[in-house]
């Protein structure tokens, strides 16, 4: 019996001729828009503007993908500013959405004025560096159609409204008067991964860098596009764990404190996403299997320079004094809503606080999100790093005591864990309130 071949199909090759009327059909949405934009380049565009381009262009860039365009002479360099514009598109739809939210926000009453007023205006910098950057862009995309000999079909944008709706008006804000909560231990959760991500921005050393060779080589080292999409997401989960536990609460209501970290850590998100979307356009086009070519006929249009610039000394800047301002309003905040205490353990001869039972220590404060720490022999350290802990306790090996301090809820868990052994008789054998350790 013969058995049926299972190679794979091989690719079909267009005419570049042939692909050219097919782009010129399916690019209609997209040079409509462009069109449009380009003839409201004299105001100021809202984040309809920036939404409407990032959907047609994810759209058109999916199509020169599908058909090989990145790897055609031809058709590379369409490829690649459509590819741009997406990039630039993100970042302005971005700082758009935020500058409608300053006022909800609060910003004006957290900051410091000076503050406030060097926030907005770096931002207003950033916008119009952006738009104008897009309108570049678009214009050198018309070009390169014209170019190609692409005369596409423009669609009818006669029923898209560009108009900026800003509410004036809100709904009661009765969400909490049939939904009591009463749970602090989420607050101080909050507070205390605003406090962490505080850490993390002021780690990198952020500050404005005037000289171009020492911001490149500063934003590679320090906020590459992999690092920016961390700062962003530990942004992200800071505001997302806020709207989920806090947000139209009636600790919310109670509390005007948590409001501004809302408002601070939203800010600072929106600002970081820019960041992202900025990084990303330098290095894809720094990336060597790009062509030369393409990456000369981008340099025209844009900058580098110019986008690292605002990418450091306005956004991550911003960002930075954003999270540093509610760094005392997060530090003010723990000690209200956490049950502080000490926990002093000891550990027979036989057993040791090796690399698994550290593990499990780190879990048990990485599910609380609060901070413990841990002192060993005079030494503190974050008994949530699993590096800190490891050295720290390995500067000691012959200790036996360890002391705990921080939130009740995780040291009742610790405490549990040092009763049961560290789990070195099998994690399968651990109590039921530890069984978030078991996956």
């Amino acid at each position: 019996m013969s058995k049926t071949s299972s190679a794979p199909a091989l690719e079909l090759v267009i005419e570049e001729q042939r692909f050219l009327a097919i782009l010129q059909r399916e690019c209609s949405g997209f040079c409509a828009l462009a069109s449009a934009l380009l003839g409201m380049s004299g105001s100021i565009w809202n984040r309809k503007h920036y939404f409407q381009l990032q959907i047609q262009a994810e759209s058109f860039e999916a199509m020169l993908d599908d058909y090989g365009a990145n790897r055609n002479r031809t058709f590379v360099y369409l490829r690649e500013l459509v590819g741009s514009l997406r990039g630039f598109a993100d970042a302005g739809h971005s700082l758009s959405h935020l500058e409608t939210r300053l006022v909800t926000y609060g910003l004006v009453n957290t900051l410091e004025l000076a503050h406030y007023a060097s926030f907005e205006g770096q931002i207003a910098n950033v916008r119009a560096f952006v738009q104008d950057s897009v309108v570049a862009m678009l214009r050198d995309l018309q070009s390169e159609m014209t170019e190609l000999g692409a005369e596409p079909h423009a669609r009818d944008l006669s029923d898209v409204s560009f108009e900026a709706v800003i509410a004036q008006e809100r709904l009661p804000h009765n969400v909490d008067d049939e939904d009591p909560y009463d749970d602090g231990q989420k607050i101080a959760e909050v507070a205390s991964k605003f406090v962490l991500a505080c850490d993390m921005l002021d780690q990198a050393g952020i500050k404005p860098i005037m000289d171009a060779a020492l911001r490149n080589a500063y934003l590679s080292r320090a906020c590459a596009e992999e690092q920016a999409r961390v700062f962003e997401a530990t942004v992200h989960n800071l505001q997302s764990s806020y709207d989920t536990h806090i947000k139209s609460t009636s600790l919310e209501n109670q509390d005007p404190r948590l409001s501004q970290l809302r408002g601070l850590a939203s800010a600072a998100l929106h600002t970081l996403e820019a960041v992202t979307a900025l990084t990303h356009f330098v290095e894809r086009h720094e990336s060597e299997i790009r062509s030369a070519a393409t990456q000369t006929r981008l340099a025209r249009l844009i900058d580098r320079s110019e986008v690292q610039e605002r990418t450091l000394n306005r956004l991550l800047v911003s960002a930075a004094l954003l999270m540093e301002s509610g760094r005392p309003i997060a530090q003010a905040i723990l000690p209200q809503y956490t049950d502080a205490t000490e926990l002093v353990v000891e550990i027979p001869d036989e057993l040791m606080l090796h690399a698994r039972p550290a593990a499990l220590i780190v879990g048990i404060v990485s599910k609380f999100g609060t901070a413990v720490e841990l002192e060993v022999s005079g030494q503190v350290c974050n008994a949530g790093s699993i590096l800190e802990l490891l050295v720290t306790v390995g500067s000691f090996p012959d200790v036996k005591t360890f002391t705990f301090r921080g939130d009740a809820a995780p040291l009742r868990d610790i405490a549990k864990l040092f009763q049961f052994g560290l789990g070195e008789n099998g994690i399968e054998n651990l109590p039921e309130e530890l069984s978030y350790l078991k996956g």
